[in-house]
């Protein structure tokens, strides 16, 4: 069996005439021409399971499904010949037809954080599925339990602590079917690198939101509450994905990680990566230098931690293909790649056991612009992000 498995960062999908953040919203002819775009991407990349991020309502994304939909049937009335063509039943048929997605099957997850008032909006995910869902959405966002990250200092002492008690944007938790099995799949979009500046008490903005008295070290700071919020969150998807693991569950997440594939976040969120030869080190008991892993110990370490270990598909995809980077979104005129599909053990092409291997990796990229590009005015309708998608085939 083969599937299709993609994400989808839409930037800002939001009904006409709603200022979602501060002086944005859409005319209806701009959400018109989005929706126009998107229906078109996604008819395009006919993807089984998509995760969606940076959505604001899930009325807007059905509206896209329908719309996509009803382009779909289109096309299939303009290339699958009718049932009376006694060449009808071609394979190649088959593979022009486009298979509606079933609205019931959207899970989405809104912000917590999103008040529903103007200006001060905040974007959840979603998921659509064509094989729907195994049980209901869980969505991963108030923490049942604050997150204490105890630091010490490096003269021995309390270095303090860092508490998080709420993600800035949900994480969404949806099983689904493929084929015989049921695959767990985490669709994330964690913190942006844009800096964190506390307000002053008596309101109004942060000093070092002023550009105009540009503040070197208070934006670097807030690049560094950034950051150790994106980490954070990417532990509390990591701890998720454990569970998932040692449950013996195949697991996939998609989403933007807002940081590159070789990141702090993205090595949280994927597990450590083994050592060749554990043997080599010594143990973390050592009392000589002679005190070091022995070859059995070796093999149960490595197996124990590739057990645990997610691989990027884009990866796969580099090394399959021989290529050295690929590009999915473009901000302040640097193109990067942070959005991510990481897969489980279960397809990874070094597992004999696994069920499955990804055959190729696509990208949708050919849009990308941002404020620095001379075409921008039109960037807020599309997207400053590319599209990725794992052709997957099951065993």
């Amino acid at each position: 069996m083969h599937f299709t498995l993609a994400s989808f960062n839409v930037k800002n999908l939001i009904g006409a005439d709603q200022e979602y953040y501060r002086f944005q919203s859409y005319t209806p002819e701009e959400h018109a021409w989005k929706v126009d775009w998107m229906a078109d991407q996604i008819l395009s990349m006919d993807a089984d399971i998509i995760g969606f991020q940076e959505i604001f309502e899930e009325d807007a994304l059905r509206h896209v499904i329908e719309e996509t939909n009803e382009r779909g049937a289109a096309l299939n009335a303009a290339v699958i010949p009718s049932r009376d063509k006694r060449y009808h039943r071609k394979a190649i048929f088959k593979k022009l037809g486009f298979d509606p997605y079933d609205t019931r099957h959207i899970a989405f997850a809104k912000n917590v954080n999103d008040t529903g008032e103007p200006g001060h909006r905040r974007p959840g995910v979603a998921v659509l599925s064509r094989f729907g869902f195994v049980g209901d959405p869980e969505v991963i966002q108030d923490l049942p339990e604050p997150l204490d990250i105890p630091m010490q200092d490096l003269t021995g002492g309390d270095g303090g602590s860092i508490r998080i008690t709420r993600l800035s944007r949900p994480i969404l938790k949806v099983r689904v079917p493929v084929g015989d099995h049921v695959v767990t799949l985490f669709n994330c979009h964690l913190k942006s690198k844009l800096g964190e500046f506390p307000r002053p008490d008596h309101g109004g903005p942060a000093p070092e939101a002023d550009l105009t008295q540009y503040d070197p070290i208070g934006r670097a700071l807030g690049s560094l509450r950034a950051a150790v919020r994106r980490m954070a969150e990417a532990w509390v998807l990591r701890r998720e994905i454990v569970k998932e693991l040692e449950a013996g569950n195949p697991v996939a997440v998609t989403g933007d990680f807002n940081d590159g594939e070789n990141a702090v976040s993205s090595e949280i969120i994927s597990g450590e990566t083994p050592f060749k030869n554990y043997a080599w080190m010594l143990r973390h008991d050592a009392e000589t230098p002679r005190d070091r892993y022995s070859e059995a110990e070796d093999h149960q370490i490595r197996a124990a931690l590739l057990k645990m270990q997610l691989v990027s598909a884009e990866n796969l995809f580099l090394r399959k293909s021989l290529r050295d980077v690929v590009y999915t979104t473009a901000f302040g005129g640097v193109h990067e790649s942070i959005d991510q599909i990481y897969l489980s053990r279960h397809f990874n092409p070094d597992n004999p056991d696994r069920i499955g291997d990804m055959e190729y990796f696509s990208v949708f990229n050919d849009h990308l612009t941002d404020g620095s590009h001379p075409e921008a005015p039109y960037n807020k309708l599309a997207s400053d992000h590319g599209q990725i998608m794992a052709h997957m085939r099951l065993k």
